[in-house]
């Protein structure tokens, strides 16, 4: 019966006319060639561009925002001191002692506690007295009580004004590279993670368009037996399925482990599966090292496909997680005590992928491409906006499959059945607790949350020449537009044919109602094709950079905080 659901699901996708309310751009979108999208890892928006309207040179102006102003953006409400360029601003949380605890400029580069994000601790950010409630209401109060639980940003009795690291933000001074990229191209105010919760689950949609039933960081389910064949097989497919059936060129670039790792055998694989930097090797241990030259040691990287012009159709490009092999070579901005977590290694990082496509020796590349760089997920840093419905047809789940009650194609049948999926021990057991009236097997409570609304908002740049300058859009997206933008363009016959609709291929009804993103281009004029970028502001990561622990000597000797999820 479940698995009959999904046939009726998928068919229902193709022929009763799914598709979103979607802002086209001006032009021809035949005319990208590459999209490329760069997922760094747990920041929201406000976190690294709630002061933007207030940076200096900025070209935007403070929100509210009224829907066709795009050059507004809805950041934090907040004062600047002209002369000491210090921050007076309004958003607040209440702690327990129910005192006001203010956004605030953060100095701290390297955060050392890895915030709530999982499933239950997200929802209650979001609406900590009803957190099984947040579509109906959505008050972001939550974050500063639930981080203030141990072991996230634990409460030493003495209290200060930048004691609870979930209310901070960074500034243009920060991490300047970014605010550069921001104010010069294209950005989004509304682009949300896809899940209120943690990385896997935001990484599937982006991947899959759903989570099957994940809410857990139930990341991969064991890296040493992906050569068995076991990983993750969702029922409706992945991206890289539908690229792969419509004979698209397609590729993983990565530094340590791919995200892909979840769906794919990648050391069997490595067309599809690439390194980033081939000298990047030598940060590996040396079996590693070994193994990945005998590999991919005879396929470009991406720095060199870039450098070649013979760069994909759809290219991601992974940082170095660091979870895998060496902590220190970590440049994926994820807080906590790995010393690679300083935010400006990430930044320096993505600063190499942009400046590679901008100026490749192939200027071609350049012309035809979209670069995306977005963030998995919120980390447990505030956001003041409440997240909004999920674009997904009115559906309760994007693909019938409800949180806890995992189910995939691992196993047939057995695994096809709610909760038969692979690895799904941690998301029943959250589910359990937070949803009274769980049942692994039996219906999913109305009450309780559920995979109809969207995560938080994070931030998201669009580098390109087709990108507007400077341009802020307002339209709801979450990372299945990627997918949806992916579809459009390379999956159905003529992209801009509006009566093709219904011959796109989508995978869950929630890239099948996702924005496209193409508000923020206009492939008429490419109004950005000479604009330059400056990798020289992606000031590189030190050891004395502001919060950075000096040695990873001393890293060692620090006791790192009881947390399973990215």
């Amino acid at each position: 019966m479940w698995k009959q659901m999904l046939v009726v699901f998928s068919l229902c996708l193709a022929a009763c006319g799914f598709g979103a309310s979607r802002a086209h751009a001006d032009g021809d979108l035949n005319k990208i060639k590459h999209i490329i999208i760069v997922m760094q890892e747990n920041h929201s928006f406000d976190n690294y561009f709630g002061v933007l309207p207030y940076a200096v040179d900025t070209p935007y102006e403070r929100g509210p925002c009224a829907p066709n102003n795009h050059a507004c953006v809805d950041g934090l409400s907040c004062e600047r001191d002209p002369g000491t360029g210090e921050y007076d601003c309004r958003n607040f949380n209440r702690d327990d002692d129910h005192r006001k605890v203010s956004a605030f400029h953060s100095n701290d580069y390297c955060v050392q506690t890895d915030l709530n994000h999982e499933w239950d601790g997200t929802h209650m950010e979001i609406n900590v007295a009803a957190p099984n409630a947040p579509r109906q209401s959505s008050p972001n109060d939550g974050f500063v009580l639930v981080n203030d639980a141990a072991p996230y940003q634990p409460d030493n009795g003495v209290e200060s004004r930048t004691e609870d690291e979930t209310m901070s933000f960074y500034n243009e001074e920060d991490i300047g590279f970014y605010y550069d990229l921001a104010k010069t191209f294209a950005i989004s105010d509304r682009h949300f993670s896809s899940v209120l919760g943690p990385t896997f689950p935001n990484r599937s949609y982006l991947m899959a368009a759903t989570s099957f039933g994940h809410i857990a960081g139930e990341t991969v389910p064991d890296i040493n037996r992906v050569q068995e064949g076991l990983v993750y097989q969702p029922l409706t497919g992945t991206i890289f399925d539908l690229l792969d059936q419509h004979n698209v060129s397609w590729a993983n670039y990565f530094n340590d482990s791919p995200q892909g790792v979840s769906f794919r055998n990648f050391l069997a694989d490595p067309e599809h599966f690439r390194l980033f930097d081939k000298p990047a090797l030598e940060q590996l241990p040396g079996p590693i090292q070994d193994l990945y030259n005998e590999v991919y040691g005879l396929v470009n990287s991406f720095m060199e496909d870039v450098a070649a012009g013979t760069l994909p159709s759809v290219a991601f490009v992974d940082p170095a997680f660091g979870q895998v092999f060496d902590p220190t070579a970590e440049n994926d901005e994820h807080p906590g005590l790995a010393p690679g977590s300083n935010i400006r290694a990430g930044q320096s990082f993505v600063a190499k992928v942009v400046n590679a496509v901008r100026y490749s020796k192939d200027p071609k590349l350049w012309s035809e491409s979209i670069i995306f760089i977005v963030y998995d997920e919120h980390g447990g840093f505030y956001d003041h906006v409440p997240p909004p419905a999920a674009p997904q047809g009115g559906a309760r789940t994007p693909d019938g499959i409800a949180p806890g009650q995992c189910a995939d194609a691992s196993n047939p049948p057995v695994s096809e059945a709610p909760s038969g999926g692979l690895n799904c021990t941690e998301s029943q057991r959250i589910a359990a607790q937070f949803c009274p009236g769980f049942s692994a097997t039996g219906p999913f409570p109305r009450r309780c949350a559920t995979f109809n609304q969207l995560g938080l908002r994070v931030p998201l740049i669009a580098v390109s020449p087709f990108a507007k300058p400077h341009y802020v859009s307002h339209h709801v997206s979450d990372h299945t537009s990627f997918l949806a933008l992916i579809e459009r363009r390379f999956l159905r016959p003529e992209p801009d044919a509006e009566e093709d609709e219904r011959q796109t291929p989508h995978l869950t009804a929630r890239d099948a109602h996702a924005s496209t993103l193409e508000d923020l281009f206009d492939f008429d004029h490419s109004p950005s094709l000479t604009t330059p970028v400056d990798p020289s502001l992606a000031v590189p990561a030190s050891p004395s950079d502001p919060g950075c622990r000096p040695s990873p000597g001393e890293m060692a000797s620090q006791e790192q905080p009881t947390e399973n999820v990215r």
